[in-house]
C-alpha cells in the first residue's frame, strides 16, 4: 500500500463534504419512500466511507447480523457460502455504530430492508457518481473503489500503523516485521479501536503519535524508563516519573500511545545516523514546508508510511535549507514523550 499523489483520491476534507452531501441528498425527498431507499445508500456509502470495504462486501452483509452494536464492529464475510472466504471484523466509531443502529430500529426503515442490502451495484455506482458531481469532483474520484483508497490514505496520513490499516481493509501483510509477530489479532483490533475512536474525538493536539507495545522497563529511585515497540518495528524511549508510572499501571507488553510535540523534534539534515544523545532517532523524507515569518513546520514522512511534524524557528530554517524530497533526521530525547494508556 502506497500513499498516491495529490489528486488521485479525494483528501479528508473532499470526504467529509460528499459525506454531508449524502446525509442532505438522503432527506431532501417529500417522498417517505424515497428518503428509506435514500437512506439505505446513505448507510452503505457511511460503511465503505468509514471502514473502508469493497462495495461487494457491504451488499452481502446482513445489517441486523453482522453489525454489533456492542463491540461498535462490522463482521464482513460472515454469512459467505464460500468455504475459502476469510471473514475478518472492522472497527467503527461509536457515534457511527449508534447512528446505523438507531436508522436500524426504525420500523419504517425496516419494513423498506426486505432484501437487506442486496442493492444492484450499478444504481449504488450511479448514486455515488452523482453525489461526487453535485460536490464538484469528478465521478471517478466519488466511485466505490476510490472511497475505498481515499480511506486507506486518510488512515496511513494520520498514522494509523500499516499493518492495522492492511487489516481492516482486508489485505494480506506478507512482508511482516519482526515486530509485528509479538502482536496478536486482538492487539491488532485494540489499536484499530483505539485509533477509529481518537479520530472522532481529536482529545490531544500532539501531531505526532507513536502506537505500541512497552517491551522493557526499567524503574529507578525517582524515574521509570520506558520503551516501546510499534507494530512497524520502531522504538521508542521515555523517561517518566515513578508516579506517573504508577499511576499509568504501566507493565511489559501493554499497548500505549506515545506523543510528542512539533517543537521538540530536532532537524538534521543528511543521510547518515547521527550521533546524537537523543534517545529516539528516525530517518525520513521532507513531503512539506510551511514557512511563517516567526516559525516554519516541516512534515515529513518516515519509511513505514507514519508522518511526522516539527517546528522551528525560521530562522533555524533558513540554515537548514531543506526542500521538499529531501532525506532528513527527526530528532526527540526520551523526557519529550508523553504516554497515554486509553
Amino acid at each position: 500500500m502506497s500513499i498516491p499523489d495529490e489528486g488521485q483520491c479525494l483528501d479528508a476534507v473532499q470526504l467529509n463534504r460528499l459525506e454531508q452531501s449524502f446525509r442532505e441528498w438522503s432527506d431532501s425527498s417529500s417522498r417517505k419512500d424515497v428518503r428509506l431507499s435514500r437512506r439505505r445508500i446513505l448507510i452503505i456509502f457511511l460503511l465503505i466511507r468509514y471502514t473502508g470495504a469493497k462495495l461487494k462486501e457491504v451488499l452481502a452483509l446482513n445489517p441486523f447480523e453482522d453489525i454489533d452494536s456492542d463491540r461498535h464492529s462490522v463482521l464482513f464475510g460472515g454469512a459467505s457460502k464460500n468455504a475459502e472466504a476469510v471473514s475478518r471484523e472492522v472497527q467503527i466509531s461509536e457515534t457511527l455504530s449508534i447512528e446505523i443502529q438507531e436508522a436500524l430500529a426504525d420500523p419504517s426503515f425496516q419494513g423498506s430492508l426486505h432484501n437487506l442490502f442486496n442493492v444492484d451495484p450499478a444504481f449504488v455506482r450511479r448514486k455515488f457518481y452523482e453525489r461526487a458531481h453535485a460536490c464538484g469532483f469528478s465521478k471517478q474520484l466519488g466511485g466505490p473503489e476510490m472511497i475505498r483508497k481515499a480511506r486507506a490514505v486518510e488512515l496511513l496520513q494520520d498514522n494509523m500503523p500499516l499493518p492495522a490499516v492492511q487489516k481492516m481493509l482486508g489485505h494480506s501483510t506478507p512482508n511482516l516485521t519482526s515486530s509485528y509477530v509479538d502482536f496478536s489479532a486482538d492487539d491488532i483490533q485494540q489499536v484499530t479501536r483505539l485509533f477509529i475512536e481518537r479520530e472522532t474525538l481529536r482529545k490531544t493536539s500532539a501531531r505526532n503519535s507513536f502506537f505500541g507495545k512497552i517491551q522493557t522497563i526499567k524503574r529507578g529511585d525517582i524515574q521509570t524508563r520506558v520503551t516501546l515497540t510499534t507494530i512497524s518495528g520502531y522504538s521508542v524511549t521515555t523517561v517518566i516519573t515513578n508516579d506517573s508510572s504508577d499511576q499509568l499501571a504501566l507493565k511489559e507488553g501493554r499497548l500505549i500511545t506515545a506523543e510528542v510535540k512539533a517543537p521538540w523534534i530536532i532537524l538534521l539534515s543528511g543521510k547518515e545516523k547521527p550521533k546524537s544523545s537523543a534517545e529516539n532517532r528516525f530517518n525520513g523524507v521532507i513531503e512539506r514546508i510551511n514557512k511563517g515569518e516567526v516559525n516554519t513546520e516541516y512534515t515529513l514522512r518516515i519509511a513505514d508510511g507514519t508522518a511526522l511534524c516539527a517546528l522551528v524557528s525560521t530562522e533555524s530554517a533558513r540554515r537548514l535549507a531543506l526542500d521538499p524530497g529531501e532525506q532528513v533526521w527527526a530528532l526527540f530525547n526520551c523526557f519529550a514523550v508523553v504516554l497515554h494508556v486509553d
